[in-house]
């Protein structure tokens, strides 16, 4: 059997997400995704928006996860020795070098594969580029709202 992790923040779920999982699930038989801890997406990222706990069982539900777990804070590779895959599946936008993470594996008495993936190209295919559209169309509201001079559904 081969076993598969994968990793991300998963904030607001979307498109581009699912087509990394499905991608990553093609690679084994098995899909062990972690979910960065709230700490981890405020030092690498951002703000988060729903909380790890919320997000791990968010991602735990999709059809092509067979678990999902958080992450360690600190020691990313102590989540690795854990889960011990065969293949790590990195996002096409992930900040890590492949050789990189096959090296220190290799150091750390495992021998695993680093598959980078292909984008999903398309309007929504990231967490920054839905938030900004939500943005965009709530001021776009307001503005016709005080142009109109009435107040819109919230």
């Amino acid at each position: 059997m081969v076993r598969v992790m994968a990793t991300g923040v998963f904030d607001i779920l979307h498109l581009g997400h699912l087509h990394y999982l499905l991608q990553a699930k093609e690679l084994g038989d098995e899909l062990v995704v972690v979910v960065a801890r709230d700490s981890t997406v405020k030092r690498m990222k951002h703000e988060p928006v729903t909380p790890e706990e919320m997000r791990r069982e968010l991602v735990d539900a999709l059809k092509p996860v067979d678990s999902a777990i958080l992450g360690y804070e600190g020691d990313i590779y102590r989540t690795v020795e854990d889960v011990r895959p065969d293949i790590i599946a990195l996002g096409w936008d992930q900040a890590f070098d492949p050789d990189e993470i096959e090296g220190e594996c290799r150091k750390r008495g495992s021998e695993v594969k680093v598959v980078r993936l292909d984008r999903l190209e398309g309007d929504l295919d990231g967490t920054t580029k839905i938030i900004n559209k939500v943005i965009s169309l709530w001021s776009f509201t307001k503005s016709i709202e005080r142009i109109e001079g009435e107040p819109s559904e919230e």
